[in-house]
C-alpha cells in the first residue's frame, strides 16, 4: 500500500510529496481466556463484546507503528465463556502528512489495513480454543473517527 501525492511549495524537495507506505504487518500480542473452557450448557448463544483501540507510536523519524487492539469476549448468561485480544501492528512510513493528515491516517487508513488479520488471528483463536467459529463484522473506522472528533470537539467547548 503507498500513496503519494505531490505537494506544491518550496519547502518540499522536487519530486518529494505526501506519503504513506506499509513497511510491515505484524502480530504483536495475543491472548485467549477460556475459564471454564468450551463447556457450553444449553444452547450457544452468547453475547459478544468488542472493544477496538489504535496507538501510534514513533519508531525512527518517518517510520511509525501503529498499533490495532481487538478485545472480543463472549458471554453467556453471567459466565465468561471467553476472551481474546489480539494486538495487531504495522510500520508505516508517513512522509509530509499535515497533523490533520497525520492523524486520519492514524484513525482510518491503517486500521483498516490492520483489521483483516486482527479479525482472522481472532477468529482462528476461537476456534483454536474449542468455540464454534467467529467472524468478526467489518468496522467503519472513518464512522468511529468522525465520532472520537465530535467527542473531543464537544469536550473543548465545554
Amino acid at each position: 500500500m503507498s500513496i503519494e501525492t505531490p505537494q506544491p511549495g518550496n519547502d518540499v524537495a522536487a519530486g518529494a510529496g505526501i506519503t504513506l507506505s506499509m513497511q510491515a504487518v505484524y502480530l504483536k500480542d495475543c491472548s485467549f481466556e477460556a475459564p471454564q473452557g468450551p463447556r457450553v450448557v444449553g444452547e450457544w448463544s452468547p453475547q459478544i463484546g468488542l472493544d477496538i483501540n489504535t496507538a501510534v507510536s514513533n519508531i525512527a523519524g518517518d517510520l511509525h507503528e501503529v498499533l490495532l487492539t481487538v478485545t472480543v469476549s463472549a458471554k453467556q448468561g453471567e459466565q465468561t465463556m471467553f476472551l481474546a485480544e489480539v494486538k495487531q501492528a504495522g510500520a508505516f512510513l508517513m512522509q509530509n502528512l499535515a497533523e490533520p493528515d497525520f492523524r486520519r491516517a492514524v484513525g482510518v487508513v491503517c486500521p483498516n489495513v490492520l483489521f483483516p488479520y486482527a479479525r482472522a488471528v481472532v477468529s482462528h483463536l476461537v476456534s483454536q480454543g474449542g468455540f464454534p467459529q467467529l467472524l468478526l463484522p467489518p468496522v467503519n473506522f472513518e464512522m468511529l473517527f468522525a465520532n472520537s472528533n465530535a467527542q473531543a470537539a464537544g469536550v473543548a467547548k465545554n
